[in-house]
């Protein structure tokens, strides 16, 4: 670690002071940051806050980086083209075929489905009721195929139901769970 540049506080003291911030809050962090670091914190994140906050303590008390490791983050950085967020046309930019494979899902004609090979459980009366969501469209239950999944919860339960309503799997197509309608 170094040797001791502020000798004012032991080794023990310093981890005490580190194992103190776990039970900061987010805003608490934000003010020991401030604090610390002489600056307003542009984060949120409680464990980067954490992180950054016991780094500065540990380099008050034994020292920073050293004069060459220092240098050489500035040589870093100075060759570094260094954004704080994407270009503008960062999305819009064609993709190199050569660094990527893309590979595309045919869409489901219900929006309100997971993915083919999905398993849906649901507990009904005791027994578990299992429907797989099937590549071709249809839906798969105790050994048969159904083109509806209305039909499957139906069979599988002996009342009849409404398939996305017993799963739970949204009021409308194109409505996602949680969005208003």
């Amino acid at each position: 670690m170094g040797l001791p540049v502020n000798t004012m506080k032991t080794e023990t003291q310093i981890r005490e002071e580190i194992e103190g911030l776990r039970n900061l809050t987010t805003g608490q962090l934000k003010e020991k940051y401030r604090e610390v670091f002489g600056e307003q914190s542009r984060s949120n994140h409680k464990q980067f806050l954490f992180r950054r906050i016991a780094w500065r303590i540990q380099a008050n008390a034994w020292g920073g980086l050293s004069e060459r490791a220092r240098q050489r983050a500035l040589e870093i950085a100075d060759d570094a083209d260094l954004r704080i967020r994407a270009p503008k046309n960062f999305l819009r930019e064609p993709v190199d075929d050569g660094r990527t494979i893309e590979a595309r899902l045919k869409p489901s004609l219900d929006p309100r489905l997971p993915l083919p090979g999905t398993p849906l459980i649901r507990r009904y009366q005791g027994k578990d009721v299992i429907v797989h969501v099937r590549p071709d469209g249809g839906f798969e239950c105790n050994g048969r195929i159904y083109t509806s999944l209305s039909r499957a919860v139906t069979e599988a339960t002996g009342t009849r139901w409404n398939g996305f309503a017993f799963y739970g799997l949204g009021h409308r197509p194109g409505v996602k769970h949680g969005e208003p309608e």
